[in-house]
């Protein structure tokens, strides 16, 4: 198979010769507002790879989160993570299946790891065509030596400080938050890689609503040497489809979870309430697996 950057050479070298990516993340610019330039390149990523048949599922909970998030509500979107293409495909999807999926894509700000911006300029180019809220994740942190990298200790205090901040700012102004709960790509030969991240209920407890999104269907794998970046995983053609799941009250389910908890004197509550919404996850996604099988193209994996 052909990797990303090899497939695609002739838009990357177009992307980056329109691109104002920064590529050091500060407090000062922790909110970064998608560039619609670069976007028609990452679309015409996606449409090279997703076969016929691929489509949104649940638009109709999209639509009742969206309405919601103009309401005034603040609202999550909980998506599966498999490579660094969901979300070009979720925001592809969405636009291609109405008027009203490309007001939804116009409102979804995402969560993204401060890597996506620093790792090269070509990987930032392109996560710069989607509106995102730069963060310095909990697993980068726990690399880090209080002695030695005291300096970046520092700076990763200061980044996450702003994020919140704008976060607070942002999630009642009819913006929807995505953010993926795993915090990291499925590796299918390491199950940690699928458990859900325990700050993730940090999110649920100051949320209103949330929107679980399943993915099915791969065009982007990640490399299981773990060299290279995400420029260098490979590509494949597939079916797929986006699913979205019925609308969660967060107040409600963070309840029942801890009451569960308590009930089976499980102590880390906070993990129990993020290992129910991958569950959730994880059963929509066989759901709609068996379904995309159905369709012609589909390949099992």
């Amino acid at each position: 198979m052909e990797t990303l950057s090899v497939k695609f050479r002739d838009l990357f070298k177009e992307a980056l010769s329109l691109t104002t990516a920064a590529t050091q993340v500060t407090e000062q610019n922790v909110y970064q507002e998608g560039d619609r330039r670069i976007l028609p390149f990452l679309d015409k990523i996606v449409e090279t790879l997703t076969l016929p048949g691929s489509g949104m599922r649940g638009m109709d909970n999209l639509r009742e989160l969206y309405e919601k998030a103009m309401g005034g509500a603040s609202c999550l979107l909980l998506p599966e993570h498999y490579s660094n293409l969901d979300l070009s495909l979720f925001s592809r999807l969405l636009r291609d299946d109405s008027e009203r999926g490309k007001e939804i894509d116009r409102a979804v700000v995402a969560i993204a790891g401060l890597k996506l911006n620093e790792s090269s300029l070509s990987v930032a180019a392109f996560a710069g065509a989607y509106t995102r809220l730069v963060i310095y994740p909990s697993r980068s942190l726990q690399d880090l030596d209080a002695e030695k990298d005291r300096a970046e200790i520092v700076r990763s205090n200061a980044i996450n400080r702003a994020a919140m901040k704008a976060l607070l700012d942002i999630k009642t102004k009819g913006r929807m938050v995505l953010v993926f709960p795993s915090g990291t790509r499925y590796r299918p030969w390491d199950p940690s890689t699928k458990k859900g991240v325990r700050e993730i209920d940090s999110y649920i407890k100051s949320f209103d609503y949330f929107c679980p999104v399943a993915v099915n269907g791969e065009v982007l794998h990640v490399r299981r040497d773990g060299s290279g970046s995400m420029l260098d995983d490979y590509v494949s053609e597939d079916v797929v489809l986006i699913t979205a799941g019925k609308i969660v009250s967060s107040a409600e389910f963070r309840a029942r979870r801890r009451a569960e908890a308590d009930a089976a004197g499980i102590a880390d509550k906070k993990q129990y309430t993020v290992d129910g919404i991958m569950h959730i996850l994880e059963t929509m996604h066989n759901e709609a697996e068996t379904e995309r099988l159905t369709i012609p193209g589909a390949v099992q994996r």
